[in-house]
């Protein structure tokens, strides 16, 4: 029997596939970043995050395409659209080789309206899985990415 829920004969690697797709599409159809360009919002967080850190959001260019794990010339562009739109200014490194973006703080506004959503969609899902099965999910998902770094 085929199916999207038959494990009783299906091997463990097809149901994380068919998992991982489903998932895949829920994310995509629910619109993690409502009101935002997705990779905009995904780079806007590499810097909003390193902005709670530290108070200023300063975030090397290469920083970003290791987070995002987008092309150099798609970070390139989002970032260019940002900047244009006021979210994030560039900065130069000390040996000018080396390219920051900052946080617009005046402007994050926009951002957070859309992490706002991005955040209850999360709310959501726990109350869905729970407690528990989310910090797995999270201590999973930061296993894979730790061990699939560039």
């Amino acid at each position: 029997m085929s199916g999207w829920g038959n494990t009783m004969e299906t091997p463990l690697e097809e149901q994380l596939i068919t998992a991982w797709v489903r998932l895949t599409g829920i994310f995509k159809n629910t619109r993690i970043t409502k009101g935002m360009v997705y990779n905009e919002a995904i780079v806007m967080l590499v810097a909003y995050n390193r902005y709670r850190e530290d108070g200023k959001g300063l975030v090397s260019f290469k920083e970003i395409v290791s987070e995002t794990r987008m092309l150099k010339s798609l970070v390139n562009r989002t970032i260019d659209s940002l900047v244009a739109k006021g979210y994030l200014t560039r900065c130069e490194g000390k040996d000018k080789r080396t390219t920051f973006i900052r946080i617009v703080p005046e402007n994050i506004g926009g951002f957070l309206e859309v992490h706002a959503h991005s955040l209850e969609l999360a709310r959501n899902m726990m109350q869905i899985i729970g407690t528990e099965d989310a910090e797995a999910f999270v201590r999973i998902s930061d296993k894979i990415a730790a061990h699939t770094k560039a």
